[in-house]
């Protein structure tokens, strides 16, 4: 076992070899390095598998979700268990057994092993309603060759910062429209002042930009009267991510006999009808001006249908999950963004002299100009440390075994990467419960001593978020203007808002806050 270890080991590419826990990434691996690895691992000799690892059992972890009242908090159970078992441990949870890991060197470690073709997780539950209704996997279910053909269609669109600039217009226009709806709440709801929930305002504004920019439509979420059919699709997004997490606990022989299944079945359902309704009005549109010999111009649906490397049933699977991706994203993080915003004036004011600096009066910012807005970049940084989206994301080593701290994983193992607990680590972030977003600040102390998988809110290499540059997008346009065009601050009511898990974290209770003009309106 030990020589087969050492082979594999001297075999793997140097994005592909297993690392020790301070093993620096650059330079080439050499027979000595894998010696010392394999010897600080082997230690009586005695090669340590997932079973030498500690963790709660099966009954143990429902004691700590349901008893001790974690079922919502499981991020906050990442740094429990850590504390308890050590950077890394293994969790029962019903049919799954994970290994969990918990520090930025490990994590490391896990993500560079991760092969050509890796997998977050096989998402049963997700494929198995596609396969239940005849569609298409997307980029987030798909898997292997297939899932990076499907990337490699995707992924120019999507990440190749000349496309994505192109699509500021359109986010800029509802960047616009939220402006307006937040005075109209102000002055209809608010005695002129409070705007009330403002994650659920955000959220709308989120699913409006990210299908204006998917599907090139406007959907109404930023009108007075939000359509009544708009309302059912947000609430099925919300209501999707809601069950995942609960139908995932049982065996899934037992899907078909629980009411959450037939709930969850029925969200995913409206989703597709929707999407369904959407792409076939855009090839609607296209076959129009094709009949009338005019130019066909569009974004990212139009290059899609016009490309022919996907079937419509593919769009359709891919641009739904795609959609799912990127409304979270964005109105949680400008939503706590804005809430810790409200709590320290100091850090507001000078990120409002930035924004004025560089947009005066009434300038709309364009991507050059967030360019020149480093502190603004800083903030959603650290706004996305404490309140990452994925608190916790995963990988299955479907390729190789693999050498993950002292311990080698076979095939198949699903590793739980917790990166709510890392970016807590008070050794990489110092006062890590403190908003500094300095911390990310070219020329800063602080910045040269983190570690590069302390904080990765959009993952790593292939597997990485594919909406990541249009999320950044949006809330980069988002934030400025706000900041540019009103003064937050606290609920008069004192109301502290603490993170919970639903699949992504989101804030327990809504976020309420004064919201003042600055008389650009």
């Amino acid at each position: 076992m030990l020589r087969k270890t050492l082979v594999n080991g001297l075999r793997l590419s140097r994005q592909q070899r297993p690392l020790g826990p301070t093993t620096a990434v650059s330079g080439p691996v050499t027979y000595g390095d894998v010696c010392r690895s394999s010897t600080a691992i082997m230690g009586d000799n005695k090669q340590r598998t997932m079973e030498d690892l500690g963790g709660p059992s099966f009954l143990t972890s429902l004691y700590w979700l349901f008893v001790k009242g974690y079922f919502q908090t499981t991020q906050q159970m990442q740094i429990e268990h850590c504390k308890l078992y050590g950077p890394l441990w293994k969790s029962k949870y019903g049919p799954l057994v994970v290994v969990n890991v918990a520090s930025a060197d490990l994590i490391e470690q896990v993500l560079r092993q991760e092969g050509r073709h890796p997998v977050r997780t096989d998402m049963p539950h997700w494929r198995a309603y596609r396969e239940l209704r005849n569609q298409a996997q997307g980029p987030l279910t798909e898997m292997g060759a297939k899932w990076q053909r499907i990337r490699s269609i995707l992924n120019p669109r999507m990440l190749k910062p000349k496309h994505v600039s192109s699509y500021t217009d359109t986010i800029n226009s509802v960047v616009t429209d939220f402006i307006d709806r937040v005075n109209m709440l102000k002055a209809t709801r608010g005695d002129g002042e409070m705007v009330n929930d403002l994650t659920g305002e955000l959220y709308k504004f989120a699913f409006e930009g990210i299908c204006s920019v998917l599907f090139e439509t406007r959907l109404g979420c930023m009108n007075d009267v939000i359509p009544e059919e708009t309302e059912k699709f947000i609430f099925s997004v919300g209501e999707m991510f809601r069950l995942s997490p609960i139908i995932i606990l049982f065996p899934k022989r037992t899907w078909p006999y629980l009411p959450s299944w037939k709930q969850f079945v029925d969200t995913w359902d409206h989703l597709f009808k929707v999407g369904e309704k959407l792409v076939n009005k855009k090839i609607e549109e296209i076959q129009q001006k094709v009949d009338l010999d005019q130019n066909v111009e569009g974004a990212y649906l139009t290059h899609l249908l016009l490309s022919d490397k996907m079937t419509v049933n593919e769009i359709l699977g891919s641009i739904t999950e795609l959609l799912l991706a990127g409304v979270d994203t964005t109105s949680n993080t400008i939503s706590w963004a804005l809430y810790e915003l409200a709590q320290q004036p100091a850090i507001q004011e000078k990120l409002y002299h930035e924004v004025v600096s560089v947009c005066p009066g009434n300038k709309v910012p364009t991507t050059d100009d967030i360019n020149q807005m480093p502190y603004l970049k800083a903030i959603i940084r650290e706004t996305l440390r404490l309140y990452p989206v994925v608190p916790g994301n995963a990988r299955i080593t479907v390729e190789n075994e693999i050498v993950v701290g002292d311990h080698l994983f076979p095939k198949d193992t699903l590793f739980h990467l917790c990166h709510y607990a890392v970016s807590y680590d008070e050794n990489i972030f110092p006062e890590p419960q403190r908003f500094q977003p300095q911390r990310w600040l070219r020329g800063m102390e602080e910045k040269s001593k983190q570690h590069p998988f302390a904080s990765v809110p959009f993952g790593f290499g292939v597997r990485a978020c594919l909406g990541r540059r249009v999320a950044e997008l949006e809330m980069y346009l988002l934030l400025s203007r706000l900041i540019q065009h009103f003064e937050v601050k606290p609920d008069p009511a004192g109301t502290t808002v603490k993170p919970i898990t639903r699949t992504l974290l989101c804030p327990a209770k809504p976020i309420n806050l004064k919201v003042l003009s600055r008389g650009l309106q």
